[in-house]
Formats: structure tokens, C-alpha cells, sequence
């Protein structure tokens, strides 16, 4: 012990003067440089240079700062290598310095020096001017040895440490004999051999067989039972191992020293277990000790326990391995390969066609004359198998084991197929290439959850295989019980799910609308687990305005379907106002918080599950485009920004001020305008198109704009949505994907006709007349007298009522629109007079002559519009009187 602990205080000493070499080097190194930068920054060091006398400056200062930071030299020199100070050796001021220094004019430089003194570390820095050109430098150099003074003031700690470790050793050594004497109660020797006696009576009375073999091969010790189990000779002890007619294994093994842990070796009838350890390590001479067993009996247990502990481990297994998804026929799949082949050879998984639509399977299924199952899933030890193939319908008849299954509820178990005779007639040929496969034996069990029965799991045995027992049934049920819930689970997800997706896609738009202003296509992918809330919407406006429309509500389910119903539906009635974006987006963010407040209400009030449904939350884009001007106005509140692609094929994003999701409220949302060009590309998005587990948001965006940019400047918008589907959605996403792409058109100069109205009642006659022409060069004459009775009762009114400036404009398209603008914002109404007014049929008349009429607000005023078709109905004019 006391050597150990002299070998551990020279270990550390030995470390600690090691230590102290690489910190005082290290000290050293970082004191020079510290010094070295901090002089040269010190004020006044490049004037001081650039002085008539830079040493009579530079050398008390170097001399102080020597002294001060106990540094071996400093010595300041020109760019040109001349000394200006030198506190080591003054006689060399004035000469050049060794050594190259041009490294250092670029910033310091620390090296290490060796001399005939030891190693000396040594920083060089420039000294800049102000306008950052190099006056001189400073070199600091200080001697390692100098640091290791640490090391000296350490030493007294560590030969305390020593002492005080020996003294430690000491006592230990004490204490561990006082303590072995405590173990042994203070015996001696005839106590201890003594001991030893007894200790050989019990190793004798044991019932395990112990002999020890010495290094020479011969028998040094064998108990009565060893005697017994290897039928031993009386006097064993000192004979070779060899002679003794053992197994040769066995006695190669007992020979041999090496360790062996219930080595198992055949004598006569008896199976042995073996443990084998050599004596060498524990004190003893050379040799082994072998102790035997007779494992005859327990290797038969054994096996049975194996057995039940690979049954639990399959059952473990299939609690992992099924139900990883929520497919119901990839939920079978994954009972058929995880029974084979710890339980079966091939495995069949039959389910009622109900159950693959998500639905609950009907009474009767399975059963002869009611509803047929399918078989969904099949796996086997080979890839061929003889059974129905997979999507095949199956019908079983009474006294089969599927149909006994289904109708008792239990597992029904046939040892030997060629004694089944209602198996074999079900199908004749089927059965006899079953037979022909090797296949012999088969347990059916239903598939029950929930007190539904949703089909059949068949296991089969072939070949080799053991046949199938009674303990197998029980198993079998277990097995099945256990998938059944995850099938379950599976089928009434793919019902939710269907449900929802049903209910998703009756919200969304099932076709676009006719108008001219935009050349529109779209893509909808919803979910492949859980369908989300998004949409998507192109609305016409008045006057041949477009607005488009793009949303995301949080979440997934029917709750986030029946969310996004709403929410388009508020999009719908409140684009029929025709309000701008920003304020579209404004109200419909009070109507989520409307409704978030309405759910946490009713969550709060005891229906279950509604409290997890508080918050909604949705994203959208709004964007308004006019063909006339084309000008586009959008907003957006979280949405992802749109992305134009120009004419050229560049492709931009939008800077477009993102806005709080809807609900969040607290900052208002920001319109931003815009002037596009005819045959410029909108793109309007969900995340799910750019964003998912394998992407984030910056790389999805990037492989949009890549894919925009790759596809064709003159392809149609069907085209490109096709190409950024194929490009960027996954086959299976994770969440819905909508894609709105919309190509700007404008209306020819020949299209549009404009006339400003002056305040004078007199004017309504000319601008009527100059209308009427128009729709003459139009070739619109039938509309002459309606479009005249409109423009006259709109362009009073605006006179009457309204304020200038006051404008008159006509739009030919698809239909003809008549707007009259002025500067007020008051709103006319439609008034039904009494026969004995004399007014007040004037708008009454423009909204029967007009297909549509309407107002809307603009920055300045309002517009009153109204819209014919171009072809005017026979008897128009005496229906409206009638």
C-alpha cells in the first residue's frame, strides 16, 4: 500500500511539473501579446514615432511598462527596423533589430524564441496611425522560466498531500487486519482447519457433483455425487482424468481449464450440465473445478418454457408491430407477417367489405347467403401460396371452419385437413391444391371488437410443422383478440375520415365560375391522415372584378372541415358587399373570435370534448383583380405571400405585409396594390404545398419559385399547377394542399367607354345620346332603350344626390355593365312607392330592367353599377309594366 501510494504522489508530481511547463508557456505567451497590443494602442505611440526624438518618449515608457509587468525586454522599432527603445540591451538603440518582422506589420505575432537560457516567448504588434498605416512596432519578449513559479508554490501542497496519503495508507493497513480478525472471530489456525473439515462434510452431503482436476490432469477432489452422476471408480482421487472412461468431450473439457457455463454432455441417460472454472485466478494451484448437474427433467420444463416465453414474445411483438397505421388493410398485412413463422406457416386475413368502407359490417357477414368477405391480406414462410388470392371473395359455407367461426364467436381448430370433409366440399379444386401444398392443419378465429365481428384470420401448418393442438386455439384468440382492436381502430378512422373528406370536399367548390377576367386552375389534395380545412374560392365581382381566395384552418378532422364551411361561406357574403381586403379580412377575423369565444363557451358548459376545440384559427389570402386597369389589390393575414410569375418567366413573391392569423386580432391588416401585366401568372398556395416533416418552410418556397420558374413562360395555368404537383407534393402528405393559379387578361381600349358628367342636369341627355352611340358602334342597339332608361335615372341621381366628380362608364364583355360614380358616400335604396307618389320608382325601374344592380364604395365615392345581358329579352319593357 505505502509503495502504491509513493507511485501515486510521483504520478501527480510528475503531472503537476507538466502542467506548470504548458501554463507558464501558455502565460507567457498570452502576457507578451496582451502587452504587446495594449502599448501599441496606447495613446500617442504613433506620434511619438513620427517625432524628431522618438526615444527620448519611447524609452521610460518602455522601461516603466518592463518594470511594471516584470517582462525580460521591450524594444520599439520603425517599419524600417530601427530602435527607438530597447529596455534589455539601450546601447543597441539606433541599430536594426534581428529577425524578420514583416509578418507583424499585418497584426501581432507570437513566437517562441529558444536561447541558451531556456525558451522565451516573444509578441510583435503594429503601431497604427489614425488613418490605419503602420508607424513602428512593439516587440515584448518574456522567459518561461520566469512563470513557473506556480509550480514551486504548489509543491508544499503536494508532499502534504503525501504525507497525508501515507499516513491514510497506513491506518488503512490497520484497520483491514483488525478487520479480517473481526471476520474470522479471532481464530487461528486449529480454528480455522477445523473449519475446513466441516466445510468437507458439506461438500460431500451437496446435491451437485463438484471435482477438482489438477494442472497435471489428475483427479484432486470428487464429492459423492460426482461419483454417482459419472459412475466413478472408488478411489478416484489421483488418477488421470483420461482413464477414467468418461465421455471424451467431458473429459477434454474437465482437462482443459477453460471456463464453461452449463455446458450440456450426454452420459449413458442422463443429460449433464457442466460448469467448468479454472482455480488459478482464486489462489489456488493450477487445475479447474467442474461442478455437475443432472438437467434430465428440467430440460424437458425447459423447453415448455421456451415455448410459452416465444408465445409472449410474439404477443409483445404484435403489440408493436400492428396498427402502425390507421389502414385497415395495411393493419392486416401486419397481422399476416407478424404470425409468420413463430406461429403459423401462412396466415389469411378475411374482412367484411363494410369494414374496408370504414362502416359496421352487417349481420350475417360471412355466413352462407349473407354478406361476402374479401380476403385483404395473406403472407407464408414462401412467396407462392395455394389460397384465394388476395382481393378475392370468399363465401363459406355451413360447417367450414371460417363460417363455424363466425357464427360461435370462438376459434374452431382442424388438426388434419383431409379429414374435413365440409372444408373440402366448399371448393373442391381450392382444397385439393391446398392438400397438394403440404398444407395439414389450420385455426380459424374471428376477428371481434366491440361486439362487432369483422372477419376471419385463418393460420395453416404445412410441411414439417407440428400440427396445430388445442393449446394452440387459445393463443390463436389471444392473438387475433389483440389485432382485432387496431383493425377496429383502423376501420372506424377510415370512416371519420371518409366522412370528413366527404364533407371537406362538399364545402369546396365543385367547378369555377364563368368570367373573363382570369384564366384560372387549381389543384386540391386533402390529407392522407386527417383532412384538414383547407380552401380556396375565385369569386366574380361587379364590373368583371375577380377576387381570389386562399385558406387554411388549423387543424384536422370534421371539426376543421365544418370550420372551413363557415368561414367560405363569410368569404362568400362579405365579397357580396364588395368590401376592399384589408377590411374583408378584418371582419371575417371578428367572426373567428366570435366563434373560438362560442366553443370555449359551450366547452365550459359540459360537452365533451368541445373545450379541446377553443381555439380555431385560420390563415387567409384575399386578392382582387380588376381586367379594366389591371390593378390587384390583396391582404393577408399568416398566409403564406403569392408568388407572380412575370411574362418573362422571372418569378417573385409578393412582399405582402403577413398580418396575424385570424383570431388572434390586435394589429390591423395592410393592403397592398399592384400593376400587372397581361399574361402574368398569380400563384396562391396553402403550406401544405411548400412546407412538411422532410422540408421546412425557406427550402419549400425555393423549390417553388425553382419549379415556377422551370415550367414554360407561355404554358397554360393547368400546365403549371400539374408540373408544381408533380414536382413538390409527397404521395402521401401529411397535411391538405390547395394550389390556385391565376393568368391576368385585360380588356381591349375598345372594350371600355368613359365619360365625364358635369353638375347640370342639362348633361344627362348628351352623355345619354353619346351611350347610345357607343352601343351602336357596339353593335348593341336592342339595349338602346333599357340602357337609357338606367343611365338616366343613375346619372340624376348622382347629380341630384351626389357630388362631383361625377363619371359615366360602360364595360362590354361576357355582358354590358353600366357604373355612374360620384364623390359622396351615401348610399341610395331601393324604394317601392305608393300610387300616389310622384318619385321614387327611379331605382325600382333600374333593378327591373337590370339582370343585377349593386353599390360600392371606393376611396373617393361610391359606384352604382347595373348589368344587362347582351342580348335583351322579347317583351322586356311590357312585362316590367304588366
Amino acid at each position: 500500500m505505502l509503495v502504491v501510494v509513493v507511485l501515486l504522489v510521483g504520478a501527480a508530481l510528475t503531472a503537476l511539473v507538466l502542467q506548470a511547463r504548458n501554463y507558464a508557456t501558455s502565460d507567457a505567451a498570452h502576457r507578451t501579446r496582451a502587452a504587446a497590443v495594449t502599448l501599441s494602442r496606447y495613446p500617442g505611440m504613433a506620434a511619438a514615432l513620427d517625432s524628431a526624438d522618438p526615444t527620448a518618449v519611447l524609452q521610460p515608457l518602455a522601461l516603466d511598462v518592463q518594470k511594471s509587468g516584470g517582462f525580460d525586454y521591450i524594444v520599439i522599432f520603425g517599419t524600417n527596423g530601427i530602435r527607438y527603445a530597447s529596455t534589455d540591451h539601450p546601447e543597441l538603440i539606433g541599430q536594426h533589430v534581428y529577425g524578420s518582422y514583416q509578418g507583424a506589420l499585418k497584426g501581432p505575432v507570437t513566437t517562441t524564441e529558444t536561447t541558451p537560457l531556456g525558451h522565451d516567448m516573444d509578441t510583435v504588434a503594429p503601431i497604427a496611425r489614425p488613418d490605419g498605416s503602420v508607424a513602428g512596432l512593439v516587440s515584448v519578449g518574456q522567459s518561461v522560466k520566469n512563470a513557473t513559479s506556480v509550480a514551486a508554490r504548489q509543491l508544499p501542497v503536494l508532499l502534504g498531500g503525501a504525507v497525508a496519503a501515507l499516513a491514510a495508507g497506513t491506518g488503512g493497513a490497520v484497520l483491514v487486519r483488525r478487520r479480517l480478525r473481526r471476520q474470522t472471530h479471532g481464530q487461528g489456525p486449529a480454528e480455522m482447519t477445523r473449519m475446513y473439515e466441516h466445510h468437507d462434510a458439506v461438500l460431500h452431503a451437496v446435491r451437485e457433483g463438484v471435482l477438482i482436476v489438477g494442472g497435471d490432469g489428475r483427479v484432486v477432489l470428487a464429492n459423492d455425487e460426482a461419483r454417482r452422476l459419472l459412475e466413478l471408480p472408488p478411489e478416484v482421487e489421483g488418477r488421470p482424468v483420461a482413464e477414467l472412461g468418461l465421455d471424451p468431450g467431458l473429459a477434454e473439457l474437465l482437462v482443459s481449464g477453460r471456463a464453461a457455463t452449463d455446458e450440456v454432455h450426454l452420459v449413458e441417460d442422463r443429460l449433464l450440465a457442466v460448469n467448468n472454472r479454472p482455480t488459478a485466478p482464486f489462489g489456488g494451484g493450477p487445475g479447474s473445478v467442474a461442478t455437475v448437474r443432472d438437467t434430465t427433467e428440467l430440460r424437458a420444463l425447459a423447453g415448455q418454457a421456451e415455448a410459452v416465453r416465444a408465445r409472449l414474445r410474439l404477443l409483445y411483438d404484435a403489440g408493436l408491430r400492428v396498427g402502425t397505421t390507421l389502414d385497415v388493410v395495411r393493419t392486416a398485412q401486419e397481422l399476416a407477417d407478424v404470425a409468420v413463422p413463430g406461429f403459423a406457416d401462412f396466415v389469411t386475413v378475411e374482412l367484411a367489405e363494410a369494414v374496408l368502407r370504414g362502416d359496421e359490417p352487417l349481420p350475417g357477414t360471412g355466413i352462407a347467403g349473407g354478406p361476402r368477405i374479401r380476403c385483404v391480406a395473406a403472407g407464408g414462410i414462401r412467396e407462392e401460396w395455394p389460397f384465394y388470392p388476395v382481393g378475392a371473395q370468399i363465401s363459406p359455407l355451413p360447417g367450414t371452419p371460417e363460417a363455424t367461426a363466425l357464427e360461435s364467436g370462438r376459434a374452431t381448430l382442424v388438426a388434419e385437413l383431409r379429414r374435413a370433409r365440409a372444408w373440402r366440399a366448399r371448393d373442391p379444386r381450392t382444397a385439393e391444391r391446398i392438400l397438394a401444398f403440404g398444407v395439414h392443419s389450420l385455426i380459424s378465429a374471428p376477428l371481434k371488437a366491440r361486439g362487432l365481428t369483422l372477419g376471419t384470420v385463418t393460420f395453416w401448418r404445412a410441411g414439417e410443422s407440428a400440427p396445430f393442438g388445442e393449446e394452440d386455439v387459445s393463443f390463436a384468440e389471444e392473438l387475433v383478440a389483440r389485432a382485432a382492436m387496431c383493425v377496429d381502430n383502423a376501420r372506424r378512422y377510415t370512416r371519420e375520415h371518409r366522412m370528413a373528406e366527404t364533407l371537406q370536399r362538399s364545402l369546396l367548390p365543385r367547378s369555377l365560375p364563368r368570367q373573363s377576367a382570369l384564366e384560372v386552375a387549381y389543384r386540391y389534395r386533402p390529407a392522407q391522415r386527417g383532412v384538414g380545412g383547407d380552401w380556396f374560392d375565385v369569386i366574380p365581382l361587379p364590373g368583371f372584378r375577380v377576387a381570389l381566395v386562399v385558406g387554411d384552418v388549423v387543424g384536422h378532422g370534421l371539426h376543421a372541415a365544418a370550420t372551413m364551411g363557415r368561414l367560405r361561406t363569410a368569404v362568400l357574403n362579405f365579397s357580396a358587399l364588395d368590401l376592399p381586403p384589408d377590411e374583408l379580412l378584418a371582419r371575417l377575423d371578428e367572426l373567428v373570435a366570435h366563434l373560438d369565444q362560442g366553443e370555449a363557451a359551450a366547452g365550459e358548459g359540459g360537452i365533451e370534448g368541445e373545450g379541446e376545440r377553443a381555439v380555431t384559427g385560420a390563415t387567409c389570402l384575399y386578392a382582387i383583380y380588376d381586367p379594366v386597369s389591371g390593378h390587384c389589390t390583396m391582404a393577408r393575414a399568416g398566409h403564406p405571400p403569392p408568388a407572380l410569375v412575370q411574362t418573362d418567366g422571372s418569378v417573385e413573391f409578393v412582399d405582402l405585409p403577413a398580418g396575424p392569423p385570424l383570431g388572434v386580432g390586435g394589429l390591423p391588416f395592410e393592403t397592398t396594390e399592384l400593376q400587372l401585366a397581361p399574361g402574368t401568372a398569380l400563384v396562391l398556395y396553402t403550406n401544405g404545398l411548400v412546407e412538411s416533416r422532410e422540408r421546412d418552410l425557406e427550402s419549400g418556397l425555393a423549390a417553388l419559385r425553382d419549379c415556377l420558374a422551370g415550367t414554360r413562360a407561355d404554358g397554360s395555368p393547368e400546365d403549371t399547377c400539374r408540373a408544381v404537383f408533380d414536382a413538390l407534393v409527397l404521395p402521401q402528405p401529411s397535411d391538405d394542399i390547395a394550389l390556385l393559379i391565376a393568368r391576368t387578361r385585360l380588356f381591349e381600349p375598345d372594350q371600355v367607354a368613359t365619360w365625364d358628367v358635369p353638375d347640370d342636369f342639362a348633361a344627362v341627355s348628351r352623355i345619354r345620346n353619346d351611350c347610345v352611340a357607343q352601343l351602336t358602334v357596339w353593335g348593341l342597339e336592342d339595349l338602346s332603350f333599357t340602357t337609357e332608361l338606367i343611365l338616366s335615372e343613375l346619372i340624376t341621381n348622382a347629380i341630384r344626390y351626389g357630388t362631383e366628380p361625377i363619371r359615366v362608364r360602360m364595360l362590354r364583355d361576357t355582358s354590358l355593365v353600366c357604373e355612374v360614380s360620384d364623390g359622396s358616400s351615401t348610399a341610395p335604396h331601393l324604394r317601392y312607392a305608393a300610387t300616389t307618389d310622384e318619385g321614387g320608382r327611379g331605382l325600382f325601374l333600374v333593378a327591373q330592367m337590370a339582370e343585377r344592380w349593386g353599390t360600392r364604395y371606393t376611396a373617393r365615392g361610391k359606384v352604382i353599377w347595373s348589368e344587362q345581358p347582351l342580348t335583351a329579352p322579347e317583351f322586356q319593357f311590357e312585362a316590367t309594366l304588366l
